[in-house]
């Protein structure tokens, strides 16, 4: 069965577009730190990119508005989510033991990095390579 080009990269460009809305997810967690023109800025810059990203899918105007509808939703969703969990985790542990956590969990995170263990999921950027290079000779 022979699939289009929009067929096979459709799927990556929805993730790549919804990539932007996972990053403001994650940079809401740090409010405050930086100033409302920063976040002006890099919202500005990644509905640019989302509207690149629709663009070269070939995604039509309805298509991209029930996108952003339902991306807006899920982050809406997210952040009900975010809440909870730290209400419950607030309900466990004392003000001191949250903090306590946040700071053993930070240590780890840095002797983890430190270690150079840091790479995420896949290890090292070259390993793959590595591995490839061993797997042809």
């Amino acid at each position: 069965m022979k699939m289009s080009l929009r067929q096979v990269f459709a799927p990556a460009l929805l993730a790549i577009a919804l990539t932007p809305l996972a990053v403001v997810a994650q940079a809401d967690q740090h409010e405050g730190r930086h100033s409302g023109a920063d976040r002006e800025t890099f919202s500005q810059r990644m509905e640019e990119r989302r509207h690149e990203v629709y663009d070269r899918a070939g995604l039509n105007e309805e298509q991209q508005t029930a996108l952003n509808e339902l991306n807006a939703e899920h982050f809406q969703a997210m952040q009900a989510l975010r809440k909870e969990h730290q209400d419950k985790v607030a309900d466990i542990l004392s003000e001191e033991e949250r903090e306590s956590l946040k700071n053993a969990m930070k240590e780890m995170r840095d002797e983890h990095h430190r270690d150079g263990r840091g790479h995420g999921r896949h290890g090292p950027r070259d390993q793959h390579e590595d591995a490839t290079e061993t797997a042809s000779e």
